[in-house]
């Protein structure tokens, strides 16, 4: 195993493992002992089901702890990177591949995250799962899943990048269609699988491209190789990275299977939805920013989906009556402010990954706070048929309470020091698309304010809409109720103490560039707080009073929007009138061909010799007289022609 490390007074290069980073030589354990674990789970079977939950929750905590261990030892190196070579991946012609990883403080702060959030979601689930006969099960996929994201973030060139990308679609999809007995279930995974594949074409496209130019995947050759491209390839490359990136993070025009990934148990949701799968749209533009950054039509593409996901993500989020899709759709919409900022580019990206990493806190504790509504309701889901639990469950009130605040961005809660900034980086911009990105991102704050507070508000206070033959609401266990405390602690704090002095801007200076200064928009800074504010309380105080008092159980009447938002912006039937049916209609037409026209040459051929041969087998009768009448009859022939030819008939 090599070591390449950047380590104080020494060059970069291949050095011993003590001169490397000490404990950081073994950084690939973050990824072997969830993937160890999975293997033990998987392959046990039932003779692991009495202690397998908890073998899958001691895995992603050890990651956690070895996590934060290699924070600190990595704070000490100079340049704050250590690069593993374990071994040759792929070596074929003039491509080589490392199987190598890369622990640098953008990929510490994944790190943490991934196995800090996921850790609090795994000791949840085993309460949430304990009356599953597939626990055991559950955990091998939870744990697959997250060595996977590991391997995704800690990979030292897009071919690691890749094969944990992979890793993490399928792991998903195991997750989604857990329950596949429910036909719900098994489409909604398909669904997920079949449109991050459509992403996932464009990544790999992308990476051919890299090899073909560059003669490279390694992360620092291709950046340093960029300069050396056309402004056509890098744009085209960088709308390929673009295009796999919206798979994953379910953004326009591949965001319709996000919402549906809602039929897997919730902590599946949270664990996707929060800390793992949907952010790894965000983390590959962020560690691809030099591809980005060298041409402003490429970031010009991202800014837009990123303006126009999120104000997708919050229409349709605020017409919805299911407790899981309502907060699915407000993951679109975060996530569309992370491509917002990832897309302005500059001191944004860091911007970006703050926002990503409180919206980890905040976002996995309203799932596992919804998944303990659903707990004490009797897995009901619809919020219209919820109301006064506020008396019954104060733990989980409390703690989403927090939550909501966090995403509306109320300050001191980190939502604000998270959001707010993008939005005033929006309105940097030097032409009129200030107005039209920034005036996007703060609408979306006023729209997530009204459907997030019409959820927290229907769910938990107004009248009692349920009735004591359909559910008996009540609190929790400790176990579900601790995750919630801890994440709800981190809702409140996270973004104040990231966003304090810089402190995570600066750590992630090694890997995104120097952070600019203040720059001037069309609107001051003031204004712009204030302005976020003010429009994140009109459309609180908006909710809060039509919804105060409850609202219909029964379907109503709607206007053309609200029927629009309910159906999904039409989005879904959309691709299936201009994807799904042409390709049934393609896919049958050609089934035809292959059995009509392929198979019925070949088989025509076949039949055609086989009854030729099956008639001329008939004159092999065996009796001396029919052959004497077929030479008789041969040779007057042959006579015949020769008199035809003497007498010119045949000329």
């Amino acid at each position: 195993m090599e070591i390449l490390a950047n380590a104080p007074a020494e060059p970069a290069g291949t050095v011993t493992y003590a001169a490397a980073a000490g404990l950081l030589g073994s950084v690939w354990l973050l990824v072997a002992i969830p993937l160890v674990s999975a293997a033990v789970l998987l392959l046990l079977g039932r003779r692991a089901d009495r202690w397998g939950h908890w073998l899958g929750v001691g895995a992603v905590g050890a990651a956690f702890v070895l996590g934060l261990t290699y924070f600190f030892q990595l704070r000490d190196l100079e340049n704050k990177s250590v690069e593993l070579s374990l071994w040759d991946f792929i070596a074929v012609g003039d491509l080589r591949v490392d199987f190598g990883l890369l622990f640098d403080p953008l990929a510490a702060v994944f790190v943490l995250l991934i196995t800090g959030v996921g850790f609090l979601i795994h000791l949840y689930a085993v309460e949430y799962m304990a009356h599953d006969a597939g626990r055991r099960r559950f955990f091998g996929y939870f744990n697959l899943f997250v060595a996977a994201m590991l391997l995704l973030v800690l990979g030292n060139n897009y071919v690691m990048l890749y094969f944990g990308w992979e890793g993490v679609g399928l792991a998903s999809y195991l997750l989604i269609s857990f329950w596949y007995e429910r036909p719900s279930a098994a489409t909604a995974g398909k669904k997920a699988f079949l449109m991050n594949r459509v992403g996932d074409a464009g990544l790999a496209i992308g990476i051919f491209i890299m090899f073909a130019t560059l003669g490279t995947t390694q992360y620092d050759e291709v950046f340093t190789g960029v300069g050396s491209l056309t402004a056509s390839t890098v744009l085209v490359l960088g709308l390929l990275l673009l295009l796999g990136a919206t798979g994953k993070s379910g953004q326009f025009p591949l965001q319709a299977w996000l919402p549906d990934a809602m039929e897997g148990p919730t902590p599946v949701s949270a664990l996707i939805h929060a800390a793992t799968m949907v952010t790894a749209g965000v983390y590959l533009i962020a560690r691809s920013n030099p591809i980005f950054s060298a041409n402003s039509t490429l970031q010009l593409v991202v800014v837009s989906v990123g303006a126009l996901t999120l104000l997708i993500g919050c229409v349709i989020g605020a017409a919805k009556d299911d407790i899981k899709r309502v907060l699915a759709w407000s993951t679109v919409s975060q996530i569309g402010y992370m491509f917002l900022g990832v897309g302005l580019g500059g001191g944004a990206y860091a911007l970006a990954i703050i926002h990503l990493l409180a919206h980890g806190f905040f976002k996995a504790n309203m799932f596992l706070g919804a998944g303990s509504v659903m707990h004490g309701m009797n897995d009901q889901v619809d919020i219209r048929r919820f109301g006064g639990l506020s008396k019954h469950m104060k733990i989980t009130w409390l703690t989403f309470a927090t939550g909501w605040l966090a995403i509306i961005g109320i300050p001191p809660l980190s939502g604000y020091f998270s959001k707010e900034p993008i939005i005033a980086a929006a309105f940097e911009r030097e032409d009129w698309t200030a107005w039209l990105f920034g005036g996007a991102a703060l609408l979306g704050a006023g729209l997530t304010a009204f459907y997030m507070t019409r959820l927290f508000v229907l769910t938990f206070h107004g009248p009692a809409r349920w009735t004591e033959d359909i559910a008996h609401p009540h609190e929790s266990p400790k176990l579900m109720t601790i995750p919630l405390i801890l994440l709800a602690a981190g809702s409140v704090l996270a973004g104040g103490l990231m966003a304090w002095n810089d402190g995570v801007a600066s750590w992630l200076t090694p890997v995104l560039g120097e952070q600019s200064g203040e720059a001037h928009g069309v609107l001051s800074h003031s204004m712009i707080t204030v302005l976020s504010i003010l429009v994140t309380v009109v459309g609180a105080g908006l909710a809060w009073f039509l919804f105060r008092a409850g609202t219909a159980t029964a379907p109503q009447p709607a206007g053309v929007l609200v029927t629009a938002a309910r159906r999904n912006l039409y989005t879904d039937a959309f691709n299936e009138a201009v994807f799904e049916k042409p390709g049934i209609f393609l896919t049958r037409a050609l089934v035809y061909l292959d059995n009509r026209g392929v198979d019925g040459l070949v088989n025509g051929l076949a039949a055609g010799v086989g009854g030729g041969s099956g008639r001329l087998r008939r004159l092999q009768t065996g009796f001396v007289r029919s052959y004497a009448t077929s030479i008789l009859t041969g040779a007057l022939l042959v006579v015949a022609a020769f008199l035809a030819v003497e007498a010119g008939w045949l000329a």
